[in-house]
């Protein structure tokens, strides 16, 4: 039960915002908003932005063979006037009890596989949540399949979206979820002797990534922009798709650029970005990794916010604040 005060012995009370009792006086609950008392249930008002971690680019070992980029992570929204991936509407703000402890978890990006393994895939990135919402992996980018049986995608989507493989059998097909974003762009070609001339680029969450033409990689997808920090920022784009002739370059918001030869550069910390692919003529060239996701927490400036096992800043935002949690796994609170 709560605790029982007239409104004489409620206002003697030393109170902090989120503090609940029972006015015996007027026979209601109470709580106190920071600077007076009011009628009813307190309750903390969040918008968030929660990010994955975006997918790796493929890697290529030998022969002329040409990867995706990796696809963006999911990008989930509840700021007002803001979209979530993949065009959705924006989920509605929530409001959360004081004093109670909300789990959060940033996903790490997708890894690239640096081994030899002549199918040169990369790894998904894993999900980001925040009470138990959670924004998926991006897909994972794929240079080629050894067999039709096998469904691994040559450009990963955000969020898993789709892509196109290819078999040793020389077959196109589809593959993966589509959700939280947008699909990846196709290769160009089918399977042949080994080899691809060019990848698209990975999905991001405000659109598709490009198809290859020709011999040019496809380009990732751009990721969605918010201003939830105040500040307009890009988040979840693809990763660029590599080419014979050109690379293609990264989506806005973490997507990183393909490479010929060599190392390709990863996505970009905390905005879940995909990773680029690669390309080769002969040597092993590899893949970025995918870029690590985020959950930024915007709430009224009268809450002080708490964690545990997660690292995080907070700065003030006109009569907001913003937290921006950018590691690790464990709780928040209010009070």
């Amino acid at each position: 039960n709560l605790k029982s005060y007239t409104t004489t012995q409620r206002d003697a009370l030393t109170s902090v915002a989120g503090d609940m009792i029972y006015n015996s006086t007027t026979s209601r609950v109470e709580h106190y908003n920071g600077s007076s008392w009011a009628a009813g249930l307190a309750a903390v008002q969040v918008q968030y932005v929660i990010v994955g971690g975006g997918g790796s680019g493929a890697s290529t070992y030998g022969g002329e063979m040409y990867a995706g980029g990796g696809g963006a992570g999911g990008y989930l929204s509840a700021v007002i006037g803001e979209n979530s991936g993949g065009g959705l509407s924006s989920h509605q703000t929530i409001y959360l009890a004081p004093s109670t402890n909300y789990p959060v978890s940033i996903g790490a990006g997708g890894a690239a596989v640096q081994s030899g393994n002549s199918q040169g895939g990369g790894t998904r990135g894993i999900q980001s949540y925040f009470n138990n919402i959670v924004a998926i992996g991006g897909g994972a980018g794929q240079s080629y399949v050894e067999s039709a049986a096998q469904t691994k995608s040559i450009v990963g989507g955000s969020g898993g979206g789709r892509g196109t493989y290819i078999t040793r059998a020389g077959n196109s097909a589809q593959g993966g979820e589509g959700l939280q974003g947008y699909n990846g762009g196709s290769s160009d070609g089918n399977y042949v002797n080994n080899s691809t001339r060019a990848a698209g680029g990975g999905g991001g969450a405000g659109a598709a990534g490009s198809n290859a033409g020709g011999t040019a990689g496809g380009n990732g997808g751009d990721g969605v922009q918010s201003s939830i920090t105040g500040t307009a920022t890009y988040y979840a784009g693809g990763g660029g798709g590599s080419g014979s002739s050109t690379r293609g370059t990264g989506g806005q918001g973490g997507g990183s650029d393909a490479v010929k030869g060599g190392t390709a550069s990863n996505g970009t910390a905390n905005t879940g970005g995909g990773g680029g692919g690669s390309g080769t003529t002969s040597a092993t060239s590899y893949g970025g990794n995918g870029g690590s996701g985020i959950v930024i927490l915007r709430y009224p400036n009268t809450y002080t916010i708490s964690q545990s096992g997660l690292t995080l800043t907070t700065a003030t935002d006109g009569d907001d604040k913003v937290t921006t949690i950018t590691a690790g796994t464990g709780t928040v609170s209010w009070a």
